[in-house]
């Protein structure tokens, strides 16, 4: 009798020691394909673990893996399905809240990504990432006070944060302190000459301000940077526009829409430059 209960707990055992390995084989397999940037074969071993031990304490990183691969695939609701299940089992995990603050913003649902945010700073009050998203929510509000405040905050911690200092001229171009958004930009262009994303900014600024020759000059600076830029393209369309240079603002308006800018988005100033 001893010798059977012995040999029936060795073959639980065994067998629950082969359904552990097999757990760990699938979820290795699924970041080796993840690696490799198989994402649906990844996506198949991450089942095939979370299906053998649905109450594994590691299925909290496997969701939020599992989530990561259908974001990259551009499934959004399934990655926040998954984002979720991982935050069911680790609610305060501050890098899966903000994974999935970021798949809420790719869909515009910014409020959701604001209650993420939110929580993450009640974690960790000075998160980088979380202040400048939640200021670039407040500011898309209209709230430039309270996107001020996180600007503020966040560069405090980090003064040469490239986005934070952007983001903050933009929030001066808003509430139309133009000299301000300026001297921003002309502090990080001399930090990153070769940034034709920081061109086109001050180009903006220099349109509100009416000062079209300077405007023009960054633009095309811009484009000499970034040739397939189709938002340079747009801007200057609108320049020549408006200097009535109607046939020049049309063929940037052409160019932009062959670089993926919407037709239908520029109809009318394509009825405009006619």
């Amino acid at each position: 009798m001893k010798k059977i209960i012995f040999s029936f707990f060795t073959i639980f055992f065994s067998l629950q020691l082969a359904a552990q390995t097999t757990y760990v084989e699938f979820s290795d397999k699924a970041l080796d394909y993840v690696k490799q940037d198989s994402l649906k074969k990844a996506e198949i071993f991450f089942r095939k673990a979370l299906k053998l031990e649905p109450a594994n304490p590691r299925n909290a990183l496997l969701f939020s893996n599992l989530g990561t691969v259908q974001q990259r695939m551009h499934r959004y609701d399934d990655a926040i399905e998954s984002y979720t299940y991982a935050l069911n089992m680790l609610p305060n995990a501050v890098s899966i809240l903000s994974n999935r603050a970021g798949v809420y913003l790719e869909q515009g649902e910014n409020d959701r990504a604001y209650v993420d945010y939110c929580q993450i700073l009640d974690l960790d009050k000075k998160n980088i990432n979380a202040l400048l998203m939640r200021a670039y929510i407040y500011a898309e509000r209209k709230d430039y006070k309270a996107a001020r405040l996180d600007y503020n905050k966040l560069l405090a911690e980090a003064p040469t944060n490239y986005n934070a200092r952007l983001g903050l001229a933009t929030l001066e171009q808003k509430e139309g302190r133009y000299k301000e958004a300026l001297e921003i930009m002309e502090k990080l262009i001399s930090e990153n000459p070769k940034d034709a994303v920081l061109y086109l900014a001050r180009a903006n600024v220099e349109k509100d301000i009416d000062q079209i020759r300077l405007a023009l000059i960054d633009v095309d600076e811009a484009i000499r940077l970034s040739p397939s830029s189709s938002n340079a393209y747009l801007l200057r369309g609108e320049l020549y526009l408006s200097q009535k240079k109607k046939y020049l603002a049309k063929l940037d308006f052409e160019r932009a829409i062959s670089l993926g800018a919407s037709r239908s988005d520029l109809h009318d100033l394509l009825k405009k430059s006619r």
